[in-house]
């Protein structure tokens, strides 16, 4: 199996067409992790009323344990603060929630920036490239298969004239030449139907 062609000029292509593929997946990647980035700065209001509600609960705990200590109204004053350390601990879990739903959010966003584009590129690169090389693999194999030089010579009678046209055509042209079986027609014809999918004979 081969994975580019043997002409330089196709070959060349094939390889720029690779790496562009590659170097456009590669940045639609790291795009897609910088809005990430950004998108977690959001996460930030979060991440401070999460720190704030820890202190504040751990403030009034401690203050409602100290408040226990007071004697005949300890526990009076021990239930508003316990009550409070809770709202605070109230607060602390929405800032956990907020940083919860950014990170969700972020990571769908990447998930979508990232799938829908490389599998636009995967759909206009794959396709053509297994393509070439499943049709590579099949004329070569039929080149070096009995009589496999007169169904390519067929092929390149059958063809865009392109490479034909600019031949010196053998008397009676290259058709005529083709049925008598003239193996150098032959040859040249088969090595055009090669070359023109990017192979050497």
């Amino acid at each position: 199996m081969r994975f580019y062609a043997q002409t330089p000029a196709r070959r060349n292509l094939q390889v720029f067409v690779d790496l562009s593929a590659v170097a456009l997946i590669a940045v639609v990647v790291w795009a897609a992790f910088a809005v990430r980035r950004s998108i977690l700065l959001l996460a930030e209001p979060g991440r401070r009323v999460e720190s704030a509600g820890d202190s504040l609960a751990e403030g009034l705990g401690n203050a409602g344990d100290a408040a226990s200590g007071v004697p005949l109204i300890g526990d009076i004053l021990k239930k508003p603060l316990q009550a409070a350390a809770g709202a605070g601990s109230g607060f602390a879990d929405a800032g956990v929630s907020l940083q919860e739903t950014v990170s969700q959010a972020a990571d769908v966003i990447t998930t979508v920036f990232i799938l829908i584009p490389v599998l636009f590129v995967l759909l206009l690169w794959l396709p053509p490239r297994l393509l070439w090389i499943r049709r590579s693999s099949a004329l070569r194999r039929l080149a070096e298969s009995p009589g496999g030089a007169d169904l390519l010579a067929l092929r390149a009678l059958t063809g865009p004239p392109g490479a034909l046209a600019e031949l010196p055509a053998p008397p009676g042209g290259w058709a005529d030449a083709w049925r008598q079986g003239d193996r150098q027609a032959i040859t040249a014809l088969s090595a055009i139907a090669l070359h023109r999918i990017g192979l050497r004979p």
